[in-house]
């Protein structure tokens, strides 16, 4: 695998590559990236010093007369890691990096062209290449892959043979974050997994207790090491993808089990009573005006009505005539006729100011907000979403796919996810939120959780410090650019609020699996730790797999190697298939495995991943 960009994502994703799916990967950076520490992946501290020692012997080869503007490799660990110090990747830089041999390039430098241009010239050197590029334009990404796969099929000559995968897969960080920021939102993990419209998350659960049942969840992944001392040495580690005897027979270790991540709060108040517009329409003072006008009305009708005898209907209709001032005067009429008369002349009169007012409110509403609204009374569990850019954007349509209600906060009115906002209908509250009573107006106090992901490292923080002043059991997501800055926040904010929940997170440190799985091969959806090992999650079409094609779901089941955990039709997962289901050749399925299972399943090489 060859990485090939110009800040941490780089770095982070190298490290995963290495540290999680077990690859071998060249690292190629810009000579003033080389002082960068490489991030940690999650549990694999051990990463991160083996990065630090390269970035060490980096400098010291710099140092010793090496050129910052040529190509060249200044660290080549014995751990199957190699960095290298170029400018920009040329198409001498990409050679001299293995693309002709590599599986599979990573293109992440910030600036789109770079990466156009360089893969581009990855194709012509290794028409068999993986390509992952970072792109902001999704639009020109769509163009981009479409001509890349294009052209990979024409130099293989349509006939692409077995095992060929040149995919071209463009990403961006904001659509790579969006679902792990909306997860630490909701679960406070940002481990998860989206395929078919939902988010799936790994989880750890202690051994059962005799006579308390538990949820099994969507599958039971891993039955985790022994903790009653049976295993002293942990030679018997996890056991992955265990079938049912396993199962039974492991109720006193703990399992791992796949959920799915959902929202079980409250929902977003939309209004009161048969028309909820009109709450949003007309504020709070007008209508309680216009509801006193109405009861006058009916007062005067009633009362001429018990007057004069007449038919009810008839009298609310002479009082609407008199309230308008369009009826002939009751000359001639008994004394109580007239007085009512009057009487509905004046409440007429009080009633031209209040329909100006309804109208002059309608046209305010409709001209400068258009259906921005505020959030409702009685809000609760929401989530407060700070910063509606690039980010933010993504998070607050992911956010609403799973129905949960949120309340945005955005200090620029001409902000690109406003108008997704009002779309949405989500309430908005525009102001600097390092003002006072701008989160309060959010209904911060109620709130499930805050989301910070403006692009304003300070702000973020600030605007948690003061929700955490607010209220100390908040769970708090805030959005970091720099990972070492991340990790001294989130010691900080755990070390201080021991019982909250907090997460610090860079983008780099959410969008690198993504990326990693992508350089993988279209099928890799995500992967999950367990203990020392990990778990891959793949979508597979049956056809041409023997393993899966004509056999049943029981019979394609492979302990401790794949297990087939749901089927995918039109876009949608179907679990608990039937261990009696035949897969056709037409089916796609969603399926867990190892690294040497699902290898031995795609036809692929395995690879061994260092200690």
């Amino acid at each position: 695998m060859v990485v090939c960009g110009d800040d941490g994502l780089a770095h982070r994703l190298a490290a995963e590559l290495r540290h999680v799916y077990g690859e071998q990967v060249t690292l190629v950076v810009p000579a003033s990236e080389r002082s960068v520490r490489p991030p940690v992946v999650g549990r694999a501290r051990a990463a991160s010093a083996l990065l630090d020692r390269m970035v060490t012997a980096a400098v010291g080869r710099t140092g010793n007369g090496g050129t910052a503007g040529s190509a060249g490799v200044t660290a080549e660990p014995p751990g199957g890691v190699r960095v290298m110090e170029a400018p920009e990747p040329s198409e001498t830089a990409l050679a001299e990096a293995g693309v002709e041999r590599a599986d599979a390039l990573a293109l992440v430098y910030d600036d789109d062209e770079t990466n156009i241009r360089a893969a581009l010239t990855a194709r012509r050197l290794n028409p068999r290449l993986r390509l992952v590029l970072r792109l902001y334009n999704r639009r020109l990404g769509q163009h981009i892959e479409e001509l890349l796969d294009q052209a990979a099929a024409l130099a293989a000559g349509g006939s692409a043979g077995a095992g060929f995968d040149a995919s071209t897969t463009v990403l961006s960080d904001a659509d790579t974050a969006a679902p792990a920021l909306a997860a630490t939102a909701l679960t406070g993990t940002s481990k998860v997994l989206q395929t078919g419209g939902l988010l799936l998350r790994a989880v750890e659960r202690p051994p059962a207790q005799a006579g308390v049942s538990t949820d099994p969840g969507l599958a039971t992944l891993a039955l985790l090491s022994p903790t009653d001392g049976t295993d002293p040495g942990g030679d018997q580690g996890p056991a992955l993808l265990p079938d049912a005897a396993t199962v039974r027979a492991g109720d006193d270790r703990g399992t791992v089990v796949l959920e799915q991540v959902s929202y079980a709060g409250p929902a977003l108040p939309v209004g009161r009573g048969v028309m909820p517009w009109f709450g949003s329409l007309f504020s709070r003072r007008l209508r309680w005006s216009l509801a006193g006008m109405v009861g006058c009305v009916v007062a005067l009708a009633v009362a001429l009505w018990l007057v004069t005898g007449i038919h009810p209907l008839r009298a609310f209709y002479l009082t609407l005539l008199d309230l308008f001032a369009i009826d002939d005067p009751a000359i001639g009429e008994s004394v109580g006729r007239q007085i009512l008369q009057l009487l509905s002349g004046l409440v007429g009169l009080l009633l031209l100011p209040v329909l100006l007012a309804a109208v002059l409110e309608a046209l305010g509403t409709f001209r400068t907000a258009g259906g921005l609204r505020k959030p409702p009374r009685g809000l609760g569990g929401h989530v407060v979403l700070l910063g509606l850019g690039k980010i933010g954007t993504r998070v607050l349509t992911r956010l609403r796919e799973l129905n949960i209600p949120v309340v945005c906060v955005e200090s620029d009115p001409e902000a690109r996810g406003l108008a997704v906002a009002r779309r949405l209908r989500v309430p908005v509250v525009l102001g600097d939120v390092t003002q006072d009573g701008v989160l309060e107006a959010a209904k911060i106090h109620r709130a499930h959780a805050l989301l910070a992901v403006t692009s304003a490292d300070t702000t973020n923080l600030e605007a948690v410090l003061y929700a955490r002043a607010v209220r100390p059991d908040l769970r708090v997501v805030l959005r970091l650019y720099d990972d070492d800055f991340s990790t001294a926040v989130y010691r900080t904010l755990r070390a201080a609020h021991p019982l909250a929940s907090t997460r610090s997170r860079s983008v780099s440190h959410l969008a690198a699996p993504a990326f990693a799985g992508a350089m993988m091969g279209r099928q890799i959806l995500g992967a999950f730790p367990v203990e020392r090992r990990v778990l891959l999650f793949a979508a597979v079409e049956v056809a041409g797999h023997p393993q899966l094609e004509g056999r049943r779901v029981g019979e394609a089941f492979r302990a401790g190697s794949w297990r087939v955990l749901a089927l995918e039709t039109d876009g949608t997962l179907v679990w608990d298939l039937p261990d009696t289901y035949v897969l056709r050749n037409t089916d796609r399925v969603l399926l867990a495995a190892t690294r040497r299972g699902l290898a031995e399943l795609l036809g692929r090489r395995p690879r061994t991943p260092t200690a």
